[in-house]
């Protein structure tokens, strides 16, 4: 089996990136900046397609970059990720000892504070448990995305309308269409301290999206997963907004995106 990494960036070069993230794959790069160009180059051995695009938008450049894959296993990732020694083998070695899986998601050590999951133990991921995974936890066979038409949305995360969840409806998505989704307890990497290109603190604007994206991802159980999100991390994030105001702003949310 082969392997890419898919990364998304902003405003970089493609050699100063591979020594900051540490890759050791080959890899296609979409970097946003202002102006459209692509090269491509060697680096320890692996080949490295980079694309400049004078465009914006997480999703967008996730989905460029998943259009040009050609390898058998696409691995995603963002520029703030610092990978172990040996990812490569490491996640070819999941696919190998889990063949029915379409997709894995791996552990990939997060900012202090801005943990949303940690794999312990190997099992399936569903519809109702997907919202947790961070696009650059996810592994998948390229070709098993491709028949199925599957790419990211361009109305979440970051450098779209709302601000994240791009990540969660893509799992969901790709669980809809059929591919088996599993988690396993393995660590390919950490992402490295820097300010959020999207996320501005807990405020108005992130409770109204997050209703919007609640009412995608979950459907009926919209409100229900509110609440229980609210509840789950009221002492994180309602410092500054109540919980009874932050429902009612994501109650908002929802409102939109029914229409």
């Amino acid at each position: 089996m082969t392997m890419q990494l898919l990364v998304a960036a902003m405003n970089t070069e493609p050699f100063q990136l591979a020594q900051e993230m540490q890759i050791g794959s080959d890899a296609i790069i979409v970097n946003q900046t202002d102006h459209y160009a692509y090269e491509e180059v060697e680096y320890k051995g692996h080949k490295l397609k980079f694309f400049s695009m004078a465009e914006r938008g997480v999703g967008l450049s996730r989905t460029h970059a998943l259009l040009r894959a050609d390898a058998d296993i696409s691995l995603f990732a963002d520029e703030d990720i610092v990978y172990v020694p040996g990812y490569e083998k490491m996640v070819l070695e999941a696919f190998e000892k889990y063949p029915k899986a379409d997709m894995l998601l791996f552990n990939v050590q997060a900012m202090p504070g801005r943990e949303t999951y940690h794999i312990g133990e190997f099992g399936r991921v569903r519809s109702y448990n997907c919202g947790r995974y961070p696009t650059y936890s996810m592994a998948v066979k390229t070709e098993a995305v491709h028949k199925r038409n599957i790419t990211f949305s361009l109305l979440f995360g970051g450098g779209a309308k709302y601000s994240n969840g791009e990540d969660s409806l893509f799992i969901l998505e790709c669980i809809k269409k059929g591919m088996k989704v599993y988690k396993v307890p393995v660590k390919i990497g950490a992402e490295k301290e820097r300010e959020s290109t999207w996320f501005k603190g807990y405020n108005e604007k992130f409770f109204f999206d997050r209703g919007v994206l609640y009412h995608h991802l979950y459907g009926g159980m919209k409100k229900v997963m509110a609440f229980r999100f609210l509840l789950k991390h009221k002492d994180q994030m309602l410092q500054e907004i109540s919980m009874k105001e932050a429902w009612k702003i994501m109650g908002k949310g929802m409102k939109e995106a029914a229409k």
